[in-house]
């Protein structure tokens, strides 16, 4: 049995703390569903409203869920630091025209929002906010492929230039798909239905990642995908029968594809044979380099900040950009170095605690998950406001937690799945 010491695990049991974690989860899948939709060819003002009731929902639930009570007195220096620096970032270039300010809680990728998903770090730890969250995995996978069905002739174009396809495509992985990959790292705790179900999600996220040849995606659901069949192996008592079996039909599923699934008479893999090689950053990220000075490489140049980037984008209309596709650049753009150190070391730490120092697999699939966020700030722009990168925080919490790293197997399913919640 659990010996919950302290509520910040066990939580009040309130029916007030229960309801505000149901209106964050809701807030949260319906900002992520609304901004998804404003890259479709619907009317784009539907949306916006949608994303401003999600946000009404996220702030009015997340005021009550917020309790300081950081264990790790190394977390809580650093947290802090990085807090007080976001909030530095934001308020240097901040502009207060009605355009700007819509687009800051509009963009979830380059706007306001991912400056407060650290903020998640100090919700409840209680065990019925984990079960919401693995809850809206599920239902953003949902629509994930609602949304696949209704939107299949832009996913499957064979316009090969078609932008509206590739941001289908890139937004609706990123949005809505990826965070079935924190199922499949914590499968432990899940029915195989809710496994199958987000391997599926996984699979098909990967499949029209090729389709499109968008590397970075394709490199994220695949590693995804391996670390989850090297946790399912290494646990599985039936090691080389698995090995075996994967190799066979890894084998017969490369052959069967590259033979029958063609797009304007071309093989589905040869938009990505071609792209192998090309290479789209080094000219933005030349111009990137020199346009920065020894200050903005330390502090960098705020929410707003740009850079000199002539001539890489057809009818550009200003030769400076605010964006980067690299993330660990875009946050060294707003930030510095000195955001990117104290993000890092908040995280780095965690991954080792979570990987070689916890008993459960919920621990180390979190600390997995924080490792693989690292690797994608190359391909990626993964520092946004979603679910996938409301996990990495969620994460941290965990890895942080020597209450929740020490909790064996079977005392971490109990704590997942109590038999009330309102005891």
């Amino acid at each position: 049995m659990i010996n919950k010491e302290t509520d910040i695990y066990s939580g009040d049991n309130s029916k007030k703390e229960l309801k505000n974690i149901t209106l964050f989860t809701s807030g949260l899948i319906t900002y992520s569903v609304s901004f998804a939709l404003c890259y479709s060819q619907f009317p784009i003002a539907i949306f916006h409203a949608g994303q401003l009731v999600g946000l009404a929902l996220i702030v009015v639930s997340s005021i009550s869920l917020c309790k300081f009570n950081i264990e790790n007195r190394y977390l809580s220096i650093f947290y802090v630091a990085y807090l007080i620096w976001l909030a530095i970032i934001i308020t240097r270039g901040f502009q207060t025209d009605s355009t700007f300010i819509k687009d800051m809680l509009y963009n979830a990728r380059y706007g306001l929002m991912p400056y407060f998903v650290p903020v998640v770090l100090l919700f409840t730890k209680h065990s019925f906010f984990y079960k919401k969250i693995f809850d809206a995995i599920i239902i953003l996978g949902i629509f994930y492929l609602i949304f696949d069905v209704i939107f299949i002739r832009q996913l499957l174009s064979s316009d090969r230039d078609n932008s509206t396809s590739v941001s289908i495509i890139e937004i609706f992985t990123s949005t809505l798909s990826l965070s079935a990959g924190f199922i499949l790292l914590t499968y432990n705790y899940h029915s195989i239905k809710r496994i199958l179900f987000s391997l599926f999600i996984v699979v098909l996220s990967l499949f029209f990642a090729v389709i499109r040849a968008r590397r970075g995606l394709i490199f994220m659901c695949s590693s995804m995908l391996l670390c989850f069949y090297l946790l399912f192996t290494i646990h599985s008592k039936l090691k080389f029968a698995i090995i075996y079996i994967s190799i066979l039909l890894a084998a017969i599923g490369a052959l069967y594809l590259s033979s029958i699934y063609k797009i304007g008479n071309r093989n589905i893999f040869s938009f990505v044979l071609d792209r192998g090689d090309e290479d789209t950053r080094t000219g933005v990220e030349m111009y990137f380099y020199d346009d920065l000075k020894t200050k903005d490489w330390i502090i960098g140049k705020g929410i707003n900040g740009q850079y000199f980037c002539p001539d890489i984008e057809e009818e550009q209309a200003t030769n400076y950009r605010n964006v980067i596709e690299t993330d660990y650049l875009q946050i060294i753009l707003n930030g510095g170095l000195l955001s990117l150190g104290l993000l890092l070391l908040i995280l780095i730490p965690a991954v080792c605690l979570g990987l070689f120092y916890s008993k459960n697999m919920l621990s180390k699939g979190a600390a997995i998950w924080i490792l693989l966020w690292i690797f994608y700030l190359y391909p990626a722009r993964v520092s946004t406001f979603t679910l996938h990168y409301i996990l990495v925080w969620i994460s941290v919490g965990i890895c942080y937690s020597k209450f929740m790293r020490k909790m064996s197997e079977n005392e971490m399913k109990e704590f997942l799945n109590p038999i009330s919640y309102l005891s």
